[in-house]
């Protein structure tokens, strides 16, 4: 069962804490966190994006010279592809990207995400993150205080309006509730934040 060291957000040593070996103790397959990732970037995709083929350009109904005795060659319509302001051959249409992989897949790629970042000493426990205003130097100062990256993920256990609010003014930090994390999001960081009950939720929802 691994074990982390607890801090408070001063950066003080508040203890020690237990670790699932579920969830925080898990096989790493690279190709599992693969999939996950790009699971997770494709479905971001709106896949809105469109171009007008020859018969969608306006114009282009009159047979632009005749076919023989020019010398040019044959052409039937000024809104072919290889004319300017003609259609668009093989452009892209609206689709959809969306890919999806199965539950016991996306639990594994999640649990091996987490286990990365325990196993890189790349994850901080802050025995709770607080604020009693609205204030982002009392954030950007705990961060520093607990020697997080550039790069971070904050995870919390419930919605606190101004630790959110506080923490989404500094650049590169990321905030997410316990139940709303991603592998993509958990990588991307260089850093992953957690309160003690952050990751004890995740614990209980992830580790039955």
């Amino acid at each position: 069962m691994p074990e982390i060291k607890v801090v408070n957000m001063a950066g003080a040593d508040a203890g020690t804490m237990k670790l699932s070996d579920k969830v925080f103790g898990a096989e790493v397959k690279p190709s599992i966190l693969h999939s996950a990732v790009r699971m997770y970037l494709l479905n971001q995709r709106q896949g809105t994006q469109s171009t007008l083929t020859r018969t969608e350009v306006s114009g282009g109904g009159k047979k632009p010279w005749r076919q023989k005795g020019s010398g040019r060659a044959r052409q039937g319509s000024t809104r072919s592809p290889q004319w300017t302001h003609g259609g668009v051959a093989l452009g892209p249409k609206p689709r959809s990207y969306r890919v999806t992989m199965n539950k016991k897949a996306r639990q594994k790629a999640l649990f091996g995400a987490l286990t990365s970042k325990v196993a890189g000493s790349e994850m901080i426990v802050v025995d709770q993150i607080a604020a009693s205003e609205y204030k982002t130097k009392v954030m950007v100062k705990m961060l520093s205080d607990i020697g997080a990256a550039k790069k971070t993920l904050v995870v919390l256990p419930e919605v606190d309006c101004k630790v959110i609010a506080s923490l989404q003014n500094i650049e590169g930090v990321k905030v997410a509730q316990y139940n709303a994390i991603n592998v993509y999001d958990i990588l991307n960081c260089d850093s992953l934040v957690a309160s003690k009950a952050a990751v004890e939720k995740i614990e209980e929802v992830y580790a039955k």
